[in-house]
């Protein structure tokens, strides 16, 4: 299964010096997951960008859906093959990141 680890940006109380080394020891994290074969793929959202909607048309709206909450933070996947797995990895990087994190499964798809 594929897992999502994620935290929104107000999550991350870190500052200054303190939020370098929890750079460096996130990215460390993410350097064992790939040394053990699990990570698909992270990154965190550059909120200097700001979203657009792209309708099947291929109109552009500027902004998200504006009912939702913004989607901001970073975030991991990894494939792992058990959610007790999964929450050791997030609790890894929870504490890398100074600051807890959501966990959720990608549903199952053949195709992917």
């Amino acid at each position: 299964m594929k897992y999502l680890i994620s935290f929104p940006s107000a999550a991350m109380v870190a500052t200054g010096d303190e939020l370098d080394v929890a750079g460096r020891d996130s990215h460390a994290v993410i350097e064992e997951a790939k040394a053990a074969g699990v990570y698909v793929f992270g990154g965190g959202i550059d909120e200097r960008e700001p979203p657009v909607r792209v309708s099947a048309d291929g109109a552009v709206t500027e902004g998200g859906y504006p009912w939702a909450p913004p989607l901001t933070g970073g975030f991991t996947v990894l494939e792992l093959p058990s959610r007790e797995e999964a929450i050791a990895w997030a609790a890894r990087l929870a504490k890398a990141c100074r600051c807890d994190q959501e966990l959720r499964v990608f549903g199952f798809d053949p195709a992917s």
